[in-house]
């Protein structure tokens, strides 16, 4: 026999008290036993939703609030057109003011923390100016079949048309002007001014690298590589790994996933000609750059490969510090085993993504570091991202 199929719920809509955020940007509801995670609401609010995946037999349901019933004192009018059930996903938090949207992302990397890592911390979230519109100075634009440029919907491959992206940086190349028979338009502008706008990847307008400059220093980048989008990411993140580091004169430092080599630079000038830092990034495009920007520090050995494939095969030679940014999914286990076989007496993570950082700031735990500090940074207004960065230390 056949067991039947669960009732489809997407399209129901019910009242129901809004609970604690959650990490992904929305917040935790429940309805007749289920989770409901609720787009577009705050914690304490009373909202209609409307369900938008799940069905009777789901253990959790996902939904968007089409009508705020009782707001939040931290509510406002979202200032994009495109904010909203169901049209773009690209931003969480528009609904909030920028002091709510920190408060909200102190409170997922708390929970993050005390689930996952077992640690009870209050979290507070830093901001960084511009701490709301007009910060992003890297955009993706994918094409619809029409020829015009827009964002993704919410959970969804549809493309929205999107005339205009308010958290973008005002002197992005508008790739608006015109139809496209791409199907991906990227669009850059740099610290120092240079724009770029690539066709599947292609340079139509501008060069296919951009120059950045932090702290004096210059560094050059591929158009199409990586580089933190908001225009303060690149100084604040480095002052807190040097703050948190503290290299000194001599001593062997590791710089790991290090990318177009930004940290390496400053950690090269700290440990000077008597000090070493390896440097071990993957993507071929950024040792490339990389290259290209520490060719001026003899004591920066630059690696190319998987990190914890040259970690593996690389002799196991002690280090003073190590500096980790690992992407979203985190360094994992055998990262971190490699790392703590190396007996640092200081690692500095930098985290896009709390719940990886809570995961490994476990596993480095039970290789006897233990978590010393931690700062929290809002470099991406409006959205559920949160930079931090840890200090652990051997006990």
């Amino acid at each position: 026999m056949t067991a039947p199929v669960p009732a489809e719920l997407a399209g129901s809509e019910v009242v129901l008290d809004v609970g604690p955020v959650a990490h992904g940007g929305h917040c935790v509801a429940r309805w007749d036993g289920r989770v409901v995670f609720v787009r577009h609401s705050l914690p304490g609010e009373i909202v209609r939703v409307r369900v938008t995946e799940g069905t009777e037999s789901s253990r959790f349901v996902r939904a968007d609030a089409i009508e705020v019933l009782r707001p939040s004192p931290g509510r406002v009018e979202a200032p994009c057109p495109y904010a909203g059930p169901g049209l773009c996903g690209g931003c969480d938090w528009q609904h909030a003011t920028p002091a709510t949207q920190r408060e909200l992302l102190g409170a997922v990397v708390a929970e993050q923390l005390a689930r996952l890592a077992g640690i009870e911390r209050e979290v507070v979230v830093e901001a960084v100016a511009p701490e709301d519109l007009g910060w992003r100075t890297r955009l993706g634009w994918t094409v619809d079949a029409q020829g015009r440029p827009g964002l993704h919907r919410h959970r969804s491959h549809d493309v929205l048309p999107v005339d205009r992206c308010l958290i973008a940086a005002p002197d992005l190349p508008d790739a608006h002007t015109r139809t496209w028979s791409a199907g991906h338009v990227d669009v850059a502008v740099s610290s120092l001014g240079d724009t770029v706008l690539l066709a599947d990847g292609d340079a139509v307008q501008g060069r296919a690298r951009v120059r950045e400059r932090v702290h004096e220093r210059d560094f050059r980048v591929s158009a199409a590589g990586f580089w933190q989008v908001h225009p303060a990411a690149a100084r604040t993140l480095v002052d807190a790994v040097l703050s948190y580091g503290r290299p000194a004169p001599g001593e062997r430092v590791a710089d790991l996933y290090a990318g177009v080599g930004l940290f390496s630079a400053f950690l090269g000038d700290a440990v000077g000609a008597d000090g070493s830092v390896l440097a071990v990034e993957g993507d071929p495009r950024a040792v490339k750059d990389a290259r290209r920007n520490l060719h001026d520090l003899p004591q920066v050995r630059i690696e190319a490969g998987r990190v914890g494939d040259m970690l593996a095969r690389l002799p196991i030679t002690p280090l003073d510090l190590v500096v980790l940014d690992p992407p979203r999914a985190g360094a994992r286990a055998a990262v971190v085993g490699q790392i703590a076989a190396r007996a640092p007496s200081r690692v500095v993570y930098v985290a896009c993504d709390p719940a990886a950082l809570a995961r490994d700031i476990a596993t480095f735990t039970e290789q006897g570091y233990a978590l010393s500090d931690l700062r929290a940074f809002a470099l991406f207004p409006m959205t559920h991202h949160v930079e931090c960065v840890a200090l652990l230390t051997r006990g």
